[in-house]
């Protein structure tokens, strides 16, 4: 077992297997025992309670919190403050007053770090060579967040672009999942062209479009791999294409509307 939700998974189908069983002589089953039951009890309150625990710690100069003996990232920005979190028994929930700043899941082992990787983009893009060996990048592709079409447009991009600036166009795309969907990104990059392609693929799932305006306000600036193919081609020496077919109907629709104002006339 190497994650609560593995356990969860495994209590499920014990509870699955159990519903077959038979207490002592019993004629029905412990599911069909239930079943006889359920319509008796009590329906549950509108209004949720809350089963989490309450902790406040203070954000360290890394951009963490301690929550029971582990540690895990938050928005660096919220560096030396208290925030607020609430603790279930598979996951935790960080609020910056009442508005969400993260969400984990909750570690098993004592001493164990998480740490999201889009908590540290600010301070990536200022420092690329910092971001190939981070721990939050293992980290990121150990949870397949960072896939390997994330791997090639970044080789192909360090090699157009050289290293540090490849690497920092890598982040800029990577800021872009905090404004569209995971697959959006991804979709752009194996696309090579990717402000765009994850806007059409973000599109094409909310209807109506959203407003032209908003899409010429990208999030971040982001180089296409493409539009760079495009800008050292060869220029193009062929002729522009003629329009002079085209006169003919100028001349006809001319002549047709003279006609008609004679008519009027007599």
């Amino acid at each position: 077992m190497s994650s609560l939700a593995e356990l969860d998974e495994m209590v499920e189908q014990w509870d699955r297997q159990d519903d077959a069983r038979r207490i002592g002589s019993r004629s029905r089953t412990i599911a069909e025992d239930f079943a006889l039951e359920q319509p008796l009890l009590m329906p549950l309150p509108e209004e949720p309670f809350e089963t989490g625990r309450l902790f406040t710690p203070r954000v360290d100069r890394y951009g963490q919190i301690s929550v029971r003996t582990n540690r895990y990232s938050v928005p660096l920005r919220l560096i030396g403050k208290r925030v607020r979190v609430i603790l279930h028994a598979s996951h935790f929930v960080v609020y910056d007053q009442n508005v969400e700043v993260a969400r984990h899941e909750r570690l098993i082992a004592k001493g164990a770090v998480r740490l999201e990787l889009d908590h540290y983009l600010e301070v990536l893009v200022r420092k690329p060579g910092a971001f190939p060996g981070s721990t939050a990048l293992e980290q990121a592709r150990s949870a397949g967040k960072f896939t390997p079409v994330h791997d090639a447009w970044w080789t192909q991009a360090m090699k157009i672009h050289g290293e540090r600036d490849g690497t920092r166009a890598l982040i800029e795309v990577l800021l872009l999942g905090r404004h569209l969907a995971h697959e959006h990104v991804v979709t752009g990059l194996a696309a090579d062209a990717v402000a765009l392609e994850a806007r059409k693929a973000a599109q094409a799932e909310t209807e109506p479009a959203p407003d032209a305006r908003a899409l010429d306000k990208p999030s971040a600036t982001v180089t296409s791999l493409h539009e760079w193919r495009l800008a050292h081609l060869p220029p193009d020496t062929r002729p522009l294409p003629s329009v002079s077919h085209y006169d003919q109907l100028l001349r006809r629709r001319r002549t047709s509307g003279s006609g008609h104002r004679e008519g009027e006339a007599q």
